[in-house]
């Protein structure tokens, strides 16, 4: 061991060391001890407050995507101006064929109608999915029941609704509810056809907008209450790599022409991820300024440091040490006061968001926030980057007080007391 680590080890061991020495000396070590604890605290709460900050957004892009992507796709084809498209299963194949890049497309109807049950009667959307290529995460999100769309031509047939749906109706599993379906145009609007729906099954996304309308049904029972005959409104189409919607879109568009439409998720949903992106931009600035400010604690410890040993530093220079010497071991002690302090916020950080991850503790309202509980998504990345930042940053801080004690004058520091 070096005499300069051992001596910058002295340093922080007599910063504790508070039981010897006079009355005043005891309080100069305890004022600096405490200093000390500060600029810790300062760090460990800044590098923390970063890192949740960072892994609840991450866990917020994450989950909207998922479940957007989940009761959408991420790409959807439809008619130009909700026009039907014939032959669909045609049209399904073609578009595997020519475009890469797909893992699944499943073809469905989608249009508004009204469900009522006894005195209760709700708008909804009522979304017909074929069973055999269904490729929507809605089965993963089933609370009471199963996800049974199977169509029988004798009975009733059977429905998947939200939980907050069900509740507004005030209806249960294995209730019988009429559904209204809207026929014609919006010009040429005809008498609702009425169809009667047995519920098999409850999901609950935490997403309202979901959960309050959607009436999921097989396509062929859609297709008989709005009278469409064997035709679909569009297509789900997900993909093995969600970074790639915008060329599968263009490429569709291409292969199909009019008056097919595709579009990416992030276009039919455009504000929600916008959104994201803005709620991200100024996190790292207005949390970086929180590690700086701990940063500038670690500043005046050390100036206090310094004080506190200016004679001691002019003896240690009078007896041959060089100005880099006492530089470094300053320096020795910021970056220990970084480490630490990064060590602890990032334990802390860690902490914090596995217990969130675990036990839900902070719950969300989900006509705001799309989700019931505040996300966590864990990504090494971030917790590299905002360490490597903060010990940069305590090292620059560092430096300013060990510059000043390197210029001492060791014959004055001696006087010095």
């Amino acid at each position: 061991m070096s005499y300069v680590s051992f001596i910058a080890r002295r340093y922080l061991r007599l910063q504790k060391e508070q039981s010897s020495g006079t009355w005043r000396e005891r309080r100069q070590k305890g004022f600096l001890s405490f200093l000390t604890v500060i600029a810790i605290a300062g760090i460990m709460l800044g590098v923390a407050a970063l890192l949740i900050t960072l892994t609840i957004l991450g866990g917020f892009e994450k989950e909207i995507k998922s479940k957007v992507a989940g009761f959408t796709t991420h790409v959807q084809v439809t008619g130009f101006q909700n026009q039907p498209l014939e032959d669909y299963e045609h049209a399904r194949l073609k578009i595997l064929h020519n475009v890469s890049g797909i893992a699944t497309i499943s073809p469905f109807v989608s249009k508004e109608g009204m469900v009522s049950f006894k005195k209760n009667v709700e708008g909804i959307l009522v979304k017909g999915i074929d069973p055999s290529t269904n490729n929507t995460t809605v089965s993963h999100y089933i609370v009471q029941g199963a996800f049974d769309l199977q169509f029988q031509r004798e009975g009733f047939p059977p429905c998947v609704v939200g939980r907050r749906l069900l509740q507004k109706l005030q209806a249960h599993i294995g209730d019988t509810v009429a559904v209204f379906g809207l026929v014609g145009s919006y010009e040429n609007i005809q008498p609702p056809k009425i169809m009667s729906f047995i519920i098999r099954g409850v999901y609950e996304s935490g997403m309202s907008e979901y959960d309050d309308v959607y009436f999921i049904v097989n396509i062929h029972a859609a297709q008989m209450l709005f009278q469409l005959g064997d035709v679909a409104t569009g297509f789900d189409v997900m993909l093995n790599d969600i970074s790639d919607a915008s060329r599968v879109a263009d490429q569709i568009q291409e292969t199909m022409g009019y008056p097919y439409y595709a579009r990416t998720l992030f276009q039919l949903y455009r504000n929600l991820f916008t959104w994201i992106e803005l709620q991200k931009q100024p996190v790292p600035i207005i949390l970086g300024l929180i590690i700086i400010v701990a940063t500038v604690n670690i500043i005046g410890t050390l100036l206090m440091v310094v004080m506190e040993k200016t004679s001691q530093i002019g003896i240690l220079k009078s007896m041959g040490a060089k100005n880099s010497d006492i530089k470094k071991i300053f320096l020795y002690e910021g970056i220990f006061f970084g480490v630490i302090g990064t060590a602890l916020g990032n334990v802390f950080a860690y902490s914090v968001c596995w217990l969130q991850l675990e036990y839900h503790f902070f719950a969300l309202p989900s006509a705001i926030y799309f989700m019931t509980t505040v996300p966590i998504l864990f990504r090494w990345e971030n917790f590299a980057l905002v360490s490597g930042i903060a010990l940069v940053l305590c090292f620059l801080a560092s430096y300013i007080p060990s510059m000043l004690a390197a210029k001492l004058d060791p014959i004055q520091s001696i006087r010095f007391h």
